[in-house]
Formats: C-alpha cells, sequence, structure tokens
C-alpha cells in the first residue's frame, strides 16, 4: 500500500449525523475529492438504496454495500459512507487500510430530531427494530472501526469541518 493511499479521510456514523454534508465541506478546504459511497452503490445498482432493500431486502443490500465499500480506490480524498457500512467486516478493514476513519458521533435524541423516515431515507432497518435499537446496535461498531471520534453534538458545520482537520494533523 502506498502511503498516498493513507490520506483519505473516511467518514463514518449514524443516517443524519450528517457525513456527506460535512464531507463536501471537508474535501473543499483541504483541496480533495469528495466521494459518497451511498451514490456509488445508487450508480452501480441504478437504483435508490429505498429500492434495493425493498426488492432485494436487508441481507442483499448489506452485500452490496460492502462489495462496493470494499473496492473503492482512491487517493486524496474524503469518503462518506453510509450508516450501515460498519456491518461489513471486509469493507470496514479495506476502508481503514486505505485511509483515516473518522466516526461523526452525536446522541440519540439529535440524531431522532434530524430524521425523518427511515424507509423514504434508504436506512437499512430490519422490521420491528426502533431508531433506538439500530442507534445501541451501532454505536460499538462505529467506535470499534473509528480511528478519531469527532463530538459533532451542538456544533457549526464549519466547526465540525475545523475540529476534523485538527485532530488528523495531531495523527
Amino acid at each position: 500500500m502506498s502511503k498516498a493511499n493513507k490520506d483519505n479521510i473516511i467518514l463514518i456514523g449514524m443516517p443524519g449525523c450528517g457525513k456527506s454534508t460535512v464531507g463536501v465541506v471537508l474535501a473543499k478546504h483541504m483541496g480533495y475529492r469528495f466521494i459518497d459511497s451511498d451514490l456509488l452503490i445508487q450508480e452501480r445498482e441504478h437504483r435508490l438504496l429505498s429500492e434495493i432493500i425493498e426488492q432485494e431486502g436487508l441481507d442483499r443490500f448489506d452485500q452490496i454495500e460492502e462489495e462496493v465499500n470494499a473496492s473503492i480506490e482512491a487517493e486524496h480524498a474524503v469518503i462518506a459512507t453510509g450508516g450501515s457500512v460498519v456491518y461489513g467486516p471486509k469493507a470496514m478493514e479495506h476502508l481503514r487500510n486505505i485511509g483515516t476513519v473518522v466516526y461523526l458521533k452525536l446522541s440519540y435524541e439529535e440524531i431522532a430530531d434530524r430524521l425523518g423516515d427511515l424507509t423514504a431515507r434508504g436506512v437499512s432497518v430490519r422490521e420491528g427494530q426502533t431508531l433506538r435499537d439500530l442507534y445501541d446496535e451501532r454505536i460499538p461498531l462505529y467506535e470499534k472501526y473509528a480511528h478519531v471520534v469527532i463530538d459533532a453534538e451542538h456544533q457549526w458545520l464549519r466547526d465540525t469541518v475545523k475540529v476534523i482537520r485538527q485532530r488528523l494533523e495531531q495523527l
């Protein structure tokens, strides 16, 4: 693996935590490329995330998501992942090898306030599973895979970007 590949920044976290929004601004500030892995999935499958989940089921969606994320090759890129990327160990191992994984952490209450209809958003949620269940299930995975944890609670976008840059410079 070349040193350049380690220059990527991979954003993980719950749906609604701001991965895509923060990612675009962070990429602009750093002169990096921006990649949204959810969009890569939709391009590959020629369907919306919600359509893939509805037509194929969650297990197949998780497989597709892992395949796409495990195949990302980039240099000097900010990569915003889907919230369920942490269910794919191969994808997470690959992402950790090509860059620094940054977990954008928000409280359950803040996530609940930000999210609307989970199904319409293409959120990978099992039947009968609540947002609270999903949050409690994923938090340990985000913490496990993250190189850096950023508390984005009650922060302006520009402040979150600034904190990420400062933390990355300290590595």
